[in-house]
């Protein structure tokens, strides 16, 4: 049983919690965090969406992403996410929050998911290889250079599995913060 705390509309908490599937299917505000990692070379990594997942299965985007559990922090958040998803221990130093995000959308299966995005970056210290990706939440996790990450945002109207098109804008802001470190 998964517990997230609800937050208003501009992202404050309420001291209210709720159920995962309740927040979703009351369509809750609440806070996610997301860790998108890069290399030296410049590269990103990018993980695909289990085919078990209900919202975007099979969607190749940020590299760790989730909910934030009740009573936890967003660093906490990300920190348990990175390790549960990918199998990479991060240290709170290693984080660099670069925003909150706001990502209010709605699915044909009836979930409506009014999340604030958390968004830190790191640089990735280990080789891809030694990455253990989670079967119930990741299906496959791959590195892209900056410039396929730029195309794969240009041309996110029509690049298949690629990235959610209503959120363009976020996109290009990380592929403009990860440059700035680099």
């Amino acid at each position: 049983m998964e517990y997230i705390d609800i937050v208003t509309k501009e992202g404050k908490p309420t001291g209210k919690t709720e159920l995962k599937s309740v927040i979703h299917q009351k369509g809750y505000y609440h806070h996610t965090a997301h860790l998108w990692l890069y290399t030296d070379k410049g590269d990103i990594l990018l993980s695909q969406r289990s085919a078990k997942k209900t919202i975007c299965p099979l969607m190749w985007d940020v590299s760790v992403a989730g909910h934030i559990d009740a009573g936890e922090t967003p660093v906490q958040g990300i920190i348990r996410e990175t390790q549960e998803e990918i199998g990479l221990t991060i240290s709170e130093t290693e984080l660099n929050k670069i925003g909150v995000f706001e990502c209010f959308q709605s699915y044909e299966n009836g979930i409506i998911d009014n999340e604030f995005h958390n968004t830190f970056i790191a640089k990735l210290n280990v080789p891809r290889s030694q990455l253990i990706p989670q079967k119930s939440e990741v299906e496959a996790l791959k590195l892209v250079t900056l410039e396929e990450f730029e195309s794969l945002i240009n041309t996110i109207e029509n690049n298949g599995n690629h990235f959610v098109p209503s959120n363009k804008s976020y996109y290009l802001f990380i592929l403009n913060e990860v440059k700035s470190v680099l």
